[in-house]
Parts: C-alpha cells; sequence; structure tokens
C-alpha cells in the first residue's frame, strides 16, 4: 500500500522544488543565461572539453588511456603491486594460483624486453614530453623488468624466499647483497612521474593556447575517474590539480565542481564532436543550479560565516609521523621518504588514484618552468645509475 501524501502539501514541495516549471528551476534558467558565454571546462576520465560559451563548438583534448606511451609505463608501476600481489596469494593460499601467476608476469616481462627499445620510445610511441629521455626510459624498462624477474625466479626456486622482508630489501627499497643499483620504488616514482608529466604538459600548453579567461571558466569533473571510489575530492582528483594549475592561480575555487555522479560525453574519438557538443547545456545547469543555490546564501544568512573552499596544498611530511591523511608536500626531487609514503598512500586511501602519486608535484614543477619538459627534473630517472641497453 503506497504511503499516503497531502495533495495539497505535496503542491507545496513541487511549488519551489521538484518540477521543471518550479521556482527554483527558473531561477536555475536564468542563473545559466546569466553564464551561457563564459568558458565551460568538462572533463571525464578520458577526455577534457572546453565549451567556449555563446553555442560555438567545444575543442577537445585528450588525456590518459587515450594517449601515447600511458599503457606501456603504466605496465611497468605496476610491476611493484604485482609482486607485493603474488606474495599476498601465497600467504592465503600457498598451494594456490601465485606459482602461476609469478610465472606468467616473468613471460610479459621478458616480451616486454625483447619489444623494448631506444627506438620504440623515440619512434613508435614518440611522447613530445619524453624527447631526450628515450634512452633512459627504455633502460629503466629492460631494468625493471629484469629485477622483477630475478625476485620472482627465486621465489619459484625458494617459496620461503617469497616474503615481506625480501621483497623490500632486494626488490622494492635495499639495501640487498643482490645487485641492486636502482631499487624498484624509485622505478614507481620515475614511471607515474612520467606519466604525469606528458598528461600535464599537453594540458597546460592546449589551456595556454587558448588562452581562457580563467576568472570566469565555469570546471566540472564529470564521472567516475579510475576505480569507484577514486579522484571523488579536490585534493584526489589529479586533473582537477593540473587544470588548477594551468590557469596559474587564476580560477576561483568555487568555479570547480567534482561531479562523480554527472553524465560524461562519449570519449572523443575525432568524429562525434556533435555528441559532446549536445551535452554542453546540461553541463551548464549543473553549475548554474549549484551556483544559483549558493548565491542565496549572502542574502539569507548575512552575518554569519560563509563557506569557503580550503586551498589546495600539502603539508610537509615530519619525521616519525607514524600516518597522514592527505598526500604529503614534496620537498625536491630526492626527497624519498616523502615520495615513497604518497606511494603507500595511493594504495591505502581508496580516494587515491595509483598513478596519481606525484602527478601534481609534475605539473606544478612543469609550471615553475615555463612548461618546458627537458628542465625538469624526472625523480627515479634522471640521474640513476640504469645499465644502458646493448
Amino acid at each position: 500500500m503506497p504511503a499516503f501524501e497531502s495533495p495539497e502539501l505535496v503542491e507545496l514541495f513541487l511549488a519551489y522544488t521538484a518540477s521543471p516549471d518550479s521556482v527554483a528551476s527558473h531561477l536555475v534558467a536564468a542563473a545559466a543565461a546569466v553564464t551561457a558565454g563564459d568558458p565551460l571546462i568538462v572533463a571525464t576520465g578520458t577526455d577534457i572539453a572546453c565549451y567556449p560559451g555563446g553555442g560555438r563548438p567545444p575543442t577537445v583534448q585528450g588525456i590518459r588511456t587515450a594517449t601515447r606511451g600511458f599503457k606501456e609505463l603504466a605496465g611497468v608501476s605496476h610491476l611493484g603491486p604485482a609482486v607485493a600481489t603474488v606474495l599476498r596469494m601465497k600467504q592465503m593460499e600457498p598451494n594456490g594460483a601465485w606459482r602461476a601467476d609469478s610465472r606468467r608476469l616473468i613471460d610479459a616481462c621478458r616480451q616486454a624486453r625483447t619489444a623494448n627499445s631506444v627506438s620504440l620510445w623515440r619512434d613508435e610511441i614518440a611522447v613530445a614530453a619524453y624527447a631526450g629521455r628515450e634512452a633512459s626510459i627504455a633502460a629503466l624498462v629492460d631494468y625493471a623488468c629484469r629485477i622483477t624477474e630475478r625476485y620472482l625466479e627465486a621465489a619459484l626456486a625458494d617459496p620461503g624466499y617469497l616474503r615481506p622482508e625480501t621483497m623490500r630489501a632486494d626488490y622494492l627499497q635495499g639495501p640487498s647483497e643482490l645487485d641492486l643499483p636502482v631499487p624498484f620504488n624509485r622505478i614507481m616514482i620515475a614511471t607515474f612521474f612520467l606519466t604525469g608529466l606528458d598528461i600535464a604538459h599537453r594540458v597546460i600548453a592546449w589551456f595556454d593556447r587558448l588562452a581562457l579567461p580563467w576568472e570566469r571558466v565555469l570546471v566540472t569533473m564529470a564521472g567516475r575517474t579510475g576505480k569507484p571510489t577514486g579522484a571523488v575530492t579536490r585534493e584526489t582528483h589529479s586533473i582537477a590539480g593540473i587544470i588548477e594549475d594551468a590557469s596559474r592561480g587564476r580560477l576561483p575555487a568555487p568555479n570547480l565542481l567534482i561531479a562523480p555522479h554527472a553524465t560524461v560525453f562519449p570519449p572523443f574519438d575525432g568524429s562525434n564532436l556533435d555528441r559532446i557538443a549536445a551535452l554542453e547545456w546540461d553541463y551548464r545547469r549543473l553549475h548554474a543550479t549549484l551556483a544559483a543555490i549558493a548565491d542565496l546564501g549572502p542574502d539569507m544568512f548575512d552575518g554569519y560565516p560563509g563557506f569557503c573552499p580550503l586551498p589546495r596544498s600539502r603539508v610537509p611530511l615530519e619525521p616519525g609521523r607514524p600516518s597522514v591523511s592527505e598526500m604529503p608536500a614534496i620537498g625536491s626531487p630526492d626527497d624519498w621518504y616523502t615520495m615513497t609514503t604518497r606511494l603507500r598512500v595511493v594504495l591505502e586511501d581508496p580516494r587515491q588514484l595509483l598513478s596519481s602519486a606525484v602527478t601534481d608535484y609534475a605539473s606544478q614543477q612543469l609550471i615553475a618552468h615555463d612548461n618546458v619538459p627537458a628542465a625538469v627534473t624526472v625523480p627515479g630517472l634522471d640521474g640513476e645509475p640504469y645499465p644502458s641497453l646493448e
């Protein structure tokens, strides 16, 4: 039996809120009309669209999985968690699938080494942000695969060797009695940084070409990014951070929305711009709805403290601290303690994305160096003693 509702009181509810012709809907329509000429940026998990306003068509910039080199570097980055996963599987099921999965990882590493070369990175993957570093990246990939193979082969030969202590000493961190000139933690930092460097370089350059009036720009981070719980706050959304960096501090904080449940436009394939353009009004209405209601606050509650989002900032990591609740600030390209702490944070904090461990640092370094990737130090790559490819 349905719950009883008073028609008259429900009509009162509908008059203001829950109907297309409500008082609030009229306010939203008026607010949307006021900002219809302002630039609107909408970022999804794969692309960023810029709607210039005034009915003009959007332009689109690809990010993450739609870009060159992302999956290739992610495969290397994920070897660290992959080895830890095999170890945990062995702890849970000593006679389970960990042996077969170890062999699969070993085979995949060998195949990757066979395909890996300087020319692969320079001529085929050909990422502009990596120009001049292709030989170093190829050497890193080869070395990363070799030490992963070595550790897993030792574990298969002696299952008692596969322990957290040996994983940290002989693979992730050192010091080790084995030949470990670069511990794998630095490889993860390097590959995550390179991914962030590429994305940030392209996004910053794109926005610089657009020359937007950032004080009037509206930004929506739409839909799911990565895992279901990831990138749901300003502090944990790496692309939101890059956009804020690209504005050089001119984007007003209230103008940026994290909207994980918003409609997501389809990935741009070069032929579907009309489908992306068709969603512009939906995104503008989302902004107008929230802004219009927020703007009632000063009139209704003058004299009381208003809401202001906290500025995006990082706090330096204090020595001896047992835990952190946010990403700590990186002091320099050799601040290994902080960067390795970040690797742990992105694993344990459900809001974080694994690939975002040092993206904000890469973006900030690009801003500090006029968006010139060659002028930025890549931690874990530059100056590290990787054996050169023969």
